[in-house]
């Protein structure tokens, strides 16, 4: 009996790496899942609330928040897969792109907040 594994390309070359670096890289995952979960959260809660801001960077900050909601578990899951294989082929770990997603999101949300802040008129 074979054992299919998903997604082949990480399983299918290599050797077994390390359970408990197996399961940390598993562990990171989790936790950039969770953090989608509060950036989607965030985004939600920016709009719903309608907080006395400036309504169109209100809403730019809402839709920044969404947009990397959506795609940090895209990335994170890319992550996971390429530092997986790079265990199993007894190679260099692979840079990270989520931990830069979150500063260009967390950036980008700060101006936006701030300067709804500024320019609302308080009407």
């Amino acid at each position: 009996m074979t054992r299919e594994r998903f997604p082949r390309w990480v399983y299918e070359r290599g050797d077994e790496p390390d359970p408990r670096f197996s399961l940390a890289n598993e562990r990171t995952i989790l936790a950039w899942l969770r953090t989608s979960l509060g950036l989607i959260a965030g985004g939600t809660a920016l709009e719903a609330l309608e907080l006395p801001m400036e309504p169109h960077l209100r809403l730019a900050a809402a839709v920044v928040l969404l947009v990397a909601g959506a795609a940090v578990p895209v990335v994170a899951w890319i992550e996971w897969a390429r530092t997986e294989r790079a265990m199993r082929e007894d190679g260099p770990l692979p840079g990270a792109m989520t931990g830069f997603v979150l500063v260009l999101t967390v950036s980008a949300v700060g101006v936006l907040a701030l300067l709804a802040l500024l320019l609302h008129d308080g009407g």
